[in-house]
């Protein structure tokens, strides 16, 4: 089953707790965080506190995406709050096979993200067989709501073709997870690519898409629209 990384950059923060509880029987999913510090990219989110509290109430794996310029510092101050998957940024550091490394030490996987302009020929073989996740940005990192990059298509079947080449080699099977203006048809086209954990903020959230903002939405509908063929 795909995984689904629904975004809290999306949800309502004056209701955190009941946003999350609506997913508690969903399968296969994933709370994902996105982590900005004004610096790598011109926005801030929630800090440490707030990550804090979510994973003392979330019922799923939270899956840490940091958009941030020392992610070496986030890699020891979140090391206790129950998050599953901690993701870097390619572009955030030289030392990558280090800083994997550090966070493999604290975190069940680890994941490496690449900004849209980034080319998936530099990750070099031997830092793919280290990795558990790779993130394809399919926007600009910064901001929610963006429209979904084209050519992110290309780079996930690029990841697929390697991890098929290499399927006989366990070292070589990390997922493949998409961010970035994802809605149905982006899903099912990204799926058949290979991608297997889509990231959704606005989609699964935004009441704006109703013609009445006290409309209700049913985010797990939206969250099994994602997977549909």
């Amino acid at each position: 089953m795909i995984t689904i990384s629904p975004s809290l950059l999306s949800a309502d923060f004056l209701n955190l707790e009941s946003e999350l509880k609506v997913f508690d029987n969903q399968k296969a999913l994933w709370f994902h965080l996105d982590i900005m510090d004004g610096h790598f990219v011109p926005n801030m989110t929630f800090g440490i506190p707030i990550i804090k509290q979510i994973g003392k109430v979330a019922k799923h794996p939270l899956d840490a995406h940091l958009m941030v310029t020392n992610p070496l510092f986030y890699v020891e101050s979140l090391k206790d709050f129950n998050i599953h998957n901690l993701t870097f940024h390619f572009e955030a550091t030289k030392h990558h096979d280090s800083l994997i490394n550090k966070i493999k030490k604290h975190y069940p996987s680890v994941g490496m993200a690449l900004n849209p302009g980034t080319s998936v020929d530099l990750i070099p073989d031997y830092i793919l067989e280290m990795l558990d996740l790779i993130l394809i940005m399919s926007v600009n990192p910064g901001f929610g709501g963006q429209k979904f990059i084209p050519y992110a298509l290309l780079k996930v079947e690029e990841l697929n073709r390697k991890r098929v080449q290499r399927q006989s080699n366990d070292k070589f099977k990390y997922v493949i997870q998409v961010d970035g203006g994802i809605n149905q048809e982006e899903a099912h086209l990204l799926t058949q690519k290979g991608a297997n954990n889509l990231v959704a903020g606005s989609y699964v959230f935004d009441k704006k898409t109703s013609a009445n903002y006290s409309d209700y939405v049913d985010y797990n509908e939206r969250v099994d629209s994602l997977r549909r063929k």
